[in-house]
């Protein structure tokens, strides 16, 4: 055995364990609760215009993609980061985009038409 002194402490539960480390922050003034504003998935300058959607499988090893192209030019990337997100929502898949074309997973036309019409898009099923 080795010769070093063992430092027990005691597992009973006593009074260290009912210390709260942020009883001293009551009296100082602070603010309660979230101050933070929830931010909002929509964006107000996403509305009008012609949308593209098309349904696509050329040189994706077989998997068929709908891609949403032809928006305005000012629809910032920021924009279409927001609509893909609530898109890939809508439509339970993943997608991406690429410049400024939207991809969605599947064959999702229906629903992206749908989504598109609700949020004041005009979309236009493009090909095949």
């Amino acid at each position: 055995m080795s010769g070093r002194k063992q430092d027990k402490r005691p597992t009973s539960g006593g009074a260290d364990l009912n210390v709260n480390p942020f009883a001293g922050l009551e009296g100082v003034g602070l603010a309660s609760g979230n101050l933070r504003k929830p931010a909002s998935v929509s964006s107000p300058s996403l509305k009008g215009g012609r949308v593209e959607v098309r349904r696509e499988k050329a040189g994706r090893g077989g998997k068929t993609v709908t891609t949403l192209s032809a928006f305005q030019t000012h629809h910032t990337q920021r924009d279409l980061d927001l609509l893909l997100k609530e898109l890939k929502q809508c439509c339970a898949c993943g997608g991406s985009r690429k410049e400024r074309v939207l991809e969605l997973q599947g064959d999702e036309r229906e629903r992206v038409c749908a989504a598109l019409t609700a949020r004041g898009f005009k979309p236009v099923l493009a090909g095949g």
